[in-house]
């Protein structure tokens, strides 16, 4: 693994690789409350097919942490990756992405908005937008579930998910879900991150930034903004692969998504849930390996 400090639209971030620079580029994008670390597990295992980039984004790790919410509208989260893929460490052109949780929605703005930049697209327990608002919208199950959102929202939760030794972040993290490998050397290197001054703010202001509208629990929100559906298409080969026992992103988020990923491939993988990536790395890097090679047009 090796580190670089790059500048990106003007500002400094912080990126690991991992594999050898002539092959293949994938772009991989971490969620919350994670940073370019997440990938520590699944990276060594792709890269002898990829040379894996995976930036700290902004608001994260060591990357540049901007205070104002309007920093962390998905269009200025997307350029982020757009400028990473022009910098000569990736070499431009078309790339493999991947994103989870957060990541994912990056990963799918640049696939929607950006598909000269994108040959391939993989989500691992991430989410498009548009099922995603159906179901936040029904007040029903995924409404429930994701009734932290408001909490993120707060302003004061910055300063509640660092107290008492970052206690209520490692509580989040771990509601309903198998977080043994967040432990020792692993649970201090993220507590390093989440410590770095501004970055629970710029973490949180992702929320902050976002138009997902949450229902409340049994109250549903009949009416909301118009989406534009063919803005909102991903037409490159695009993998999701979903561990099973997620309590945060539930499987009717990935309902219809057809209708926006024509060239959608969908695997399941059982005794996994949102941390999948930790959890199974072995099994979604033989997925994506997979994957890669059963295409009639991958050229190694």
């Amino acid at each position: 693994m090796q580190t670089h400090s790059l500048s990106l639209n003007g500002h400094d971030f912080f990126v690991r690789s991992w594999g050898q620079p002539h092959l293949p580029k994938l772009i991989l994008l971490h969620g919350f409350p994670e940073y370019s670390g997440a990938w520590d597990d699944l990276a060594p295992e792709l890269s002898g097919m990829f040379h894996c980039i995976a930036p700290d984004q902004r608001g994260y790790g060591q990357s540049w942490a901007p205070s104002d919410v309007g920093e962390y509208t998905l269009s200025k989260l997307v350029s982020d990756i757009v400028a990473l893929i022009n910098t000569d460490l990736v070499g431009g052109g078309q790339v493999a992405v991947m994103g989870h949780d957060w990541g994912a929605s990056v990963a799918y703005g640049i696939a929607m908005f950006h598909p000269e930049h994108v040959n391939r697209l993989i989500i691992a327990n991430g989410v498009h937008p548009v099922p995603f608002q159906r179901e936040l919208a029904k007040g029903s199950a995924q409404s429930e579930a994701s009734q932290y959102i408001n909490f993120i929202k707060s302003n004061t939760s910055p300063e509640a998910l660092a107290a008492d030794d970052f206690a209520k972040m490692t509580r989040l993290f771990s509601a309903k879900m198998d977080t043994r490998w967040l432990i020792g050397e692993r649970l201090e290197a993220y507590k390093t991150e989440w410590g770095r001054e501004g970055r629970l703010r710029g973490m949180t202001n992702w929320y902050r930034a976002s138009p997902l509208k949450v229902a409340d629990v049994g109250v549903p929100i009949d009416v909301l903004p118009a989406l534009p559906l063919e803005k909102l298409k991903v037409h490159c080969d695009h993998l999701l692969i979903w561990g099973m026992n997620d309590t945060a992103l539930l499987p009717q988020t990935t309902q219809e998504l057809e209708d926006h990923c024509a060239q959608l491939k969908r695997v399941e993988i059982e005794d996994a849930d949102h941390w999948i990536l930790h959890q199974k790395p072995v099994e979604v890097a033989d997925t994506i390996i997979d994957w890669v090679i059963g295409d009639d047009f991958y050229i190694p």
